[in-house]
C-alpha cells in the first residue's frame, strides 16, 4: 500500500508457554513519528525487535513498504535501530563510528566522509568528528548513534528507549531535538518508551501496550483526553476514575468515567454555588502535595471514594497550602471533562490519521 511504512498483521510471539505478544495489528504511515508506549513486559520492545528482524514472530506477518519481510534477516530490511546504550566503538572517532556501516557496505572513502559529515550536521555535531565517544557528553553520544543510523538513509528508524540513560533535563532537551530531526529528515520513526510524557511530547500517534496487546491507538490528545480503557486512563498521566455509586450520585448516570486532575477546580467553601452547568462535589482534603509550580490535592468525597485535583500555584506558597490539610472543600468541573471509559477494550483503529471514585495512576516501569 502506497504511503504505508509498516503493516503488522496478527503478530504474535511466544516464549515457551508465555505469550509476550498476543495478536497485534498495526499500520504506520510514511513519515510518522510513532510511539509504542507501555509498562515493562507489555510487549512493545518485542514488537520493535520483530520489525527489526531480531526476533521471528510465532505467527503473523511484518510488511515494510508493502513487502513481506517476516522471514528476512535484519540486514535485508530497510530499517536501522538505535539502542539506549548507543553501542559506539570507543576506539574509533565520531566520524569513523558514523561511517562504519557505509564502510561495511563498500561505500568509497570520499563518499563515506561526505555522508558522515552531513549526518553529523543533521544532529548538530559539526566539528566534533575527530573526537572519540569518551570525550562526549551523554546527549552528544546519543546524537552520534542517531547520525550513524541516519547516514544509511533507512526508510524506517527504530528507537528502543534511546533517551533512558540521560538525566531529566537533558532527556527533555533531546525530546525536542529528536522530534525536530525527524521533521527535518522526513523518515518514519518508531519510538519505544515507558515514559508517558515522552510519548505525548514527540509523537504524531501512540499505541498503548498492555499484556501483549494494543489497548488504544491515537494522537496524543486522543489518548490523553479520551482513553479507551481504565488502563489507558491510569497509565497515560494521572486520572480519576468515577464509577459505581459515586458516578450515579455526582454525574447522575452509571458507568465508568475518567476526569483528569487538572480539569478539577478546588474551592475553599464547599457550599459555594457552582458555575452554571458545572458539576459540584464536596469533600475533605486528605493530603496536599506541593510540587513547586502546582499543588496536588487528594480529596475524600462525601459521595464516597477519592479524587485528585491539581492546581497551579499562581498566588500561593507551600506554607499557605498546609492549612488545606483536613479542610472541607468543594470540587468543580465541567461535565464534558468526565469522559466515559469502556469497561472492555474495543479493537483499536490502527489506520493512520486522516467501583467508587478513585485515583488510578500507575508508575512507569523501567523497560519492556
Amino acid at each position: 500500500m502506497e504511503g504505508m511504512a509498516i503493516r503488522l498483521s496478527g503478530l504474535r510471539k511466544s516464549y515457551g508457554r508465555t505469550e509476550a505478544v498476543a495478536g497485534v495489528d498495526l499500520e504506520i504511515a510514511d513519515g510518522e513519528f510513532f510511539s509504542m508506549l507501555g509498562p515493562s513486559g507489555s510487549g512493545k520492545t518485542t514488537v520493535l525487535r520483530m520489525i527489526a528482524g531480531f526476533e521471528t514472530p510465532s505467527a503473523g506477518s511484518v510488511e515494510l513498504a508493502g513487502r513481506d519481510v517476516t522471514r528476512l534477516a535484519p540486514f535485508e530490511r530497510d530499517v536501522h535501530t538505535v539502542f539506549q546504550d548507543y553501542a559506539l566503538f570507543p576506539h574509533m572517532t565520531v566520524e569513523q563510528n558514523v561511517a562504519y556501516g557505509l564502510k561495511v557496505r563498500g561505500v568509497g572513502k570520499a563518499e563515506r566522509l561526505v555522508r558522515a559529515r552531513a549526518a553529523l550536521a543533521q544532529v548538530r555535531l559539526e566539528g566534533l568528528g575527530r573526537r572519540r565517544p569518551g570525550e562526549l557528553s551523554g546527549g552528544q553520544r546519543q546524537r552520534v548513534a542517531l547520525a550513524r543510523a541516519l547516514v544509511g538513509r533507512p526508510r524506517v528508524l527504530l528507537l528502543d528507549e534511546p533517551l533512558g540513560a540521560l538525566d531529566l533535563k537533558l532527556r527533555e532537551q533531546m525530546q525536542v531535538e529528536l522530534k525536530a530531526i525527524q521533521r527535518q529528515v522526513g523518515i518514519t520513526f518508531v519510538f519505544v518508551t515507558h515514559d508517558q510524557e515522552e510519548a505525548l511530547t514527540m509523537s504524531d500517534r501512540i499505541a498503548v501496550f498492555h499484556q501483549g496487546r494494543i489497548e488504544q491507538v491515537g494522537s496524543p490528545a486522543e489518548i490523553y483526553e479520551r482513553p479507551a480503557s481504565p488502563f489507558v486512563a491510569g497509565f497515560v498521566g494521572t486520572s480519576n476514575l468515577l464509577s459505581g455509586e459515586s458516578a450515579r450520585t455526582l454525574l447522575g448516570t452509571s458507568g465508568t468515567y475518567s476526569i483528569r486532575p487538572e480539569k478539577i477546580r478546588v474551592v475553599k467553601d464547599p457550599a459555594a454555588p457552582a458555575e452554571p452547568g458545572h458539576t459540584s462535589a464536596a469533600g475533605t482534603v486528605a493530603e496536599v502535595v506541593y510540587l513547586g509550580g502546582s499543588t496536588r490535592f487528594l480529596v475524600d468525597l462525601d459521595a464516597g471514594g477519592r479524587l485528585t485535583a491539581v492546581q497551579q500555584n499562581l498566588e500561593t506558597s507551600s506554607a499557605d497550602l498546609a492549612a488545606f490539610r483536613g479542610a472541607r472543600v468543594g470540587l468543580r468541573w465541567h461535565p464534558r471533562h468526565a469522559v466515559g471509559v469502556p469497561a472492555s477494550v474495543p479493537a483499536p483503529a490502527s489506520e493512520p490519521p486522516g467501583a467508587d471514585a478513585r485515583t488510578d495512576a500507575q508508575a512507569p516501569a523501567p523497560r519492556a
